[in-house]
C-alpha cells in the first residue's frame, strides 16, 4: 500500500495518524506474542525448546510465568488511547450521547479485558485503524492484493447466491403461470376494481393527451388520406361502376356520392378522435373500462388467447433464468 502525503497533511490529522500508527505498532507486537505464548504454553513446545534453545527458554520462562502482568502493560496502553479517544469525541460532540462511544467501540473495549477469549477482539482494532487511514484516503485498500483477492471471491459468494435466488423465484412464478395462479384474477377484482374511477381517470388522461399530441397536429393529413382510401375503394365498387353508366348524370353522380361518403368518413373519424381529445370522453373510458375489468374478474378460465399469451411468457422467464446463470466472475477469473 502507498501512502498518500499530501493527503495525509491536507487531513489536519496528522497527530492521530502518528498515534493510528504507533498503536497499529503495539497491536501486532501484542498479537505476535499472544501467538507465541499460546504456542509456548503446550509443554512439548517447552520441552523442545529447553532442550534445543535453553538460552531462550531461560530468557522467556520468566515472561511467560507472568503473562498477565506483561499483558497488563499493553492492556493499560491500549485503555489509555480508548479513554483518550472518548474524551475527545466528547468534546467534538462526535456522537449523540457522551456514553454512545463504548457502544460503539465496544470491540477495542472488550479486547482489553485480559480473557483469551476477548483478547483475540484486538485483532479488529488493525481494522479499524486501517479503515480511518482509507477514510482520510491516506492509504487505498482497494489497490491491495489482498483486498482484491477477498472482494473477487465475496463477489463470487453474493452473485452465485443471488443467480440461484433470483432462478428459484422464477422457477416458482413459472409454475404458478402453469397451473393457473389466481393473482391475475385478485390484480383485477381486489385491487382494480375497487378503484375503477382512478383507473378510468388516469386512462382518460392518457388517451386525451395521447389524441391531442397524435392526431391534432395531422388532422389534415389525415383527412387527405381518408378521402384517398375511399376513393380508391369506390373506384373499384361495382353497384358505383354501374351509376356511372347512366347517361348524361352517371359521372356527376357518381363524383357526388364520393365526395359524400369521403366526407362522411372522414368527418365521423375527425369526430371520434376529437372526443377523445377532449375531457368528454370520460363516459366512454367509464363504460370501456367497467366492461374489460368485470369480464376478466368474471372468467375463471383463460382464452385459448390468453394461455397461449402465458407460453409465451413462461419461454421468456426460462430465457431470464439461462441469462441469470451466466456466470460473469468466470470471466473476471
Amino acid at each position: 500500500m502507498e501512502f498518500n502525503r499530501q493527503n495525509l497533511r491536507a487531513s489536519h490529522e496528522l497527530g492521530w495518524f502518528i498515534l493510528d500508527f504507533v498503536m497499529l505498532g503495539l497491536l501486532i507486537i501484542n498479537l505476535i506474542w499472544l501467538v507465541f505464548d499460546s504456542v509456548y504454553s503446550i509443554a512439548a513446545v517447552q520441552s523442545a525448546a529447553q532442550s534445543h534453545l535453553p538460552v531462550m527458554a531461560e530468557m522467556y520462562d520468566p515472561i511467560h510465568q507472568d503473562f498477565l502482568f506483561y499483558d497488563g502493560i499493553f492492556v493499560s496502553i491500549f485503555l489509555s488511547e480508548f479513554c483518550l479517544r472518548w474524551t475527545v469525541a466528547v468534546r467534538h460532540k462526535t456522537y449523540s450521547r457522551w456514553y454512545f462511544y463504548p457502544f460503539i467501540h465496544w470491540y477495542d473495549l472488550i479486547g482489553c479485558i485480559p480473557v483469551a477469549g476477548a483478547r483475540i477482539l484486538r485483532f479488529l482494532r488493525v481494522f479499524s485503524i486501517l479503515y480511518r487511514l482509507h477514510k482520510y484516503q491516506v492509504i487505498d485498500l482497494t489497490q491491495n492484493r489482498i483486498f482484491k483477492f477477498a472482494q473477487f471471491y465475496y463477489d463470487v459468494l453474493l452473485e452465485e447466491l443471488a443467480d440461484r435466488i433470483v432462478v428459484k423465484v422464477l422457477s416458482s412464478t413459472q409454475e404458478e403461470l402453469r397451473h393457473g395462479s389466481p393473482l391475475v384474477n385478485r390484480i383485477q377484482r381486489d385491487i382494480l376494481l375497487p378503484r375503477r374511477d382512478l383507473v378510468v381517470s388516469w386512462l382518460s388522461e392518457r388517451l386525451a393527451r395521447a389524441s391531442r399530441k397524435g392526431y391534432l397536429p395531422n388532422q389534415a393529413a389525415l383527412r387527405t388520406y381518408l378521402e384517398e382510401v375511399v376513393d380508391d375503394a369506390m373506384q373499384h365498387n361495382a353497384d358505383l361502376r354501374r351509376v356511372r353508366q347512366v347517361p348524361m348524370v352517371g359521372d356527376m353522380v357518381s363524383e357526388a356520392l364520393e365526395r359524400a361518403v369521403g366526407d362522411i368518413v372522414a368527418q365521423v373519424i375527425h369526430q371520434i378522435l376529437s372526443d377523445l381529445a377532449s375531457s368528454e370522453n370520460h363516459a366512454f373510458i367509464e363504460d370501456l373500462t367497467e366492461a374489460v375489468l368485470h369480464e376478466s374478474a368474471s372468467n375463471e378460465q383463460p382464452s385459448a388467447v390468453e394461455s397461449q399469451f402465458l407460453d409465451v411468457v413462461i419461454e421468456i422467464l426460462d430465457l431470464v433464468k439461462q441469462q441469470v446463470m451466466v456466470k460473469r466472475w468466470e470471466d473476471r477469473l
